[in-house]
């Protein structure tokens, strides 16, 4: 009688793993990236033999299940539209997914201002809670997991753009996607995977440290947080990995502000993430990501650091920056306009990624600083129209010959600003807004305010 149990116990665990599985990334309602080769994936019994057919051109493919239970085929998607389904059908099971859209899909990844939502409070909450029935919009929330590995699959499903699904979906890439919609008549698959009060490091892969002595030593400074985990790639293993065979089209980023503790190391640190997603993915997408606001970090120029450690990141290929310093308050750390940051994200996904819209997208960046006599000329990109908001242009400092600083006077001349200070005959460097609560005042005429920096010695 033991013996007939165990068989007809193995027969039975035989014939459940021989059924298709899919990663929860696959689901109806998801949206697949637009005229590109995708990845369809998942798991069944090694050997098993099933079907696949796309409704968008009635394909019908055959797959046969490897010796590792994987299985992966590469199909290629149509143009923008839907919904279409996918039907997965094998001995044991079939699988029909509906509702799919051809779009954009985007990442959406940081911490909390990229997780802060509609119910966590936003200046328009019920306004945008109210007109956010949004058919063509999908939204993927990935569940807060770890793990000390790489995973294959995570937890979450994909969603219709609803009042309800809104509210608490990531309220800045729901403005992003709705920017996008006002310019392009295409669906948009948002995948929110964020997670409040995280470092860089965490989303970066392991082998990043161990071939970049630099990243682990600046890794050294992070000290424990109550709200999240600190070690090293425990949120890209469980968060981040399942999603590198799934396409996308971009991602955005809102982080920064958990890094002021190796604030000096951020240009690397991002840069060296950014890479190695990219690497992951096995191209390279557009990443665009938000300066964070000013704000009291606890130091005095750790906040204005990161800042400038931004900046420098936009030297990076395909990377945008969204400047946020006039719509911030440095008494919050999440400032409850989210949707100006949206805005500001989908205007750079527009002029640069899709090439829709010609309009500024960027305040003021540091270009170059000059000495004459004793005076500085600081010239910058996106300079049209400069402007100062108020009667004087402040978070101006040079740096004399024995380190100090000094506020400078600052004045707008033929597009440039010029600045001296009485005490530094010599100016040696020169830097703006550097301090962590230093709001700009230095706009250009698309009213986009300029970004911290500070210069190379003059």
């Amino acid at each position: 009688m033991k013996q007939i149990i165990i068989v007809l116990f193995l027969c039975w665990f035989s014939a459940v793993r021989a059924e298709i599985a899919l990663p929860h990334i696959f689901s109806s309602n998801m949206v697949l990236q637009r005229e590109s080769k995708v990845n369809l994936f998942g798991w069944a019994h090694p050997g098993e033999e099933f079907t696949i057919t796309t409704s968008w051109d009635a394909g019908t493919f055959e797959i046969k299940t490897g010796i590792n239970s994987k299985w992966n085929l590469e199909i290629a998607t149509p143009k923008a539209g839907g919904p279409y389904t996918i039907t997965f059908k094998g001995n044991s099971n079939e699988i029909l997914l509906d509702n799919i859209l051809i779009g954009e899909v985007w990442l959406c990844s940081g911490q909390s201002n990229m997780e802060w939502s509609a119910n966590s409070g936003l200046d328009n909450k019920e306004e945008a809670i109210n007109n956010a029935n949004k058919p063509t919009i999908r939204l993927f929330t990935v569940e807060k997991r770890t793990s000390e590995y790489p995973q294959d699959d995570l937890v979450g499903k994909w969603e219709v753009c609803t009042p309800e699904t809104m509210a608490d979906f990531s309220a800045v890439a729901y403005f992003f996607a709705q920017r996008i919609q006002e310019e392009m008549d295409v669906p948009i698959g948002l995948i929110d995977s964020s997670w409040g009060a995280s470092c860089a490091e965490v989303w970066t892969p392991e082998e990043e440290f161990e071939n970049n002595p630099d990243l682990q030593q600046s890794y050294e400074l992070i000290k424990p947080n109550p709200w999240v985990p600190i070690e090293k790639s425990i949120l890209y293993n469980a968060m981040i990995a399942p999603l590198t065979n799934f396409k996308i089209g971009g991602t955005i980023w809102y982080q920064g502000e958990a890094n002021t503790a190796n604030a000096s190391s951020y240009e690397n640190i991002f840069s060296t993430m950014i890479n190695s997603w990219r690497n992951k993915w096995g191209y390279e997408f557009p990443f665009y990501y938000v300066q964070i606001a000013p704000f009291k970090y606890g130091g005095e120029l750790e906040g204005g650091i990161v800042r400038d450690q931004q900046r420098r990141t936009l030297s990076f290929p395909k990377t945008g920056m969204a400047m946020t310093s006039d719509i911030c308050t440095i008494e919050d750390i999440h400032p409850r306009n989210k949707l100006d940051v949206g805005i500001r994200l989908g205007n750079i996904a527009l002029k640069q990624h899709y090439n829709k819209i010609d309009q500024e997208v960027y305040g003021p960046l540091f270009k170059g600083a000059e000495v004459v006599k004793n005076k500085v000329e600081v010239t910058f990109e996106h300079n049209d129209g400069l402007n100062i908001k108020g009667k004087n242009l402040k978070h101006f400092e040079v740096m004399s010959s024995n380190g100090k600083w000094y506020p400078a006077k600052a004045k707008i001349k033929n597009g440039m600003v010029t600045l001296n200070a009485k005490e530094v005959p010599v100016p040696k460097k020169v830097r703006y807004a550097y301090h962590s609560t230093d709001i700009s005042n230095l706009f250009n005429s698309s009213g986009l305010p300029a970004s911290t920096f500070i210069s190379e010695e003059l």
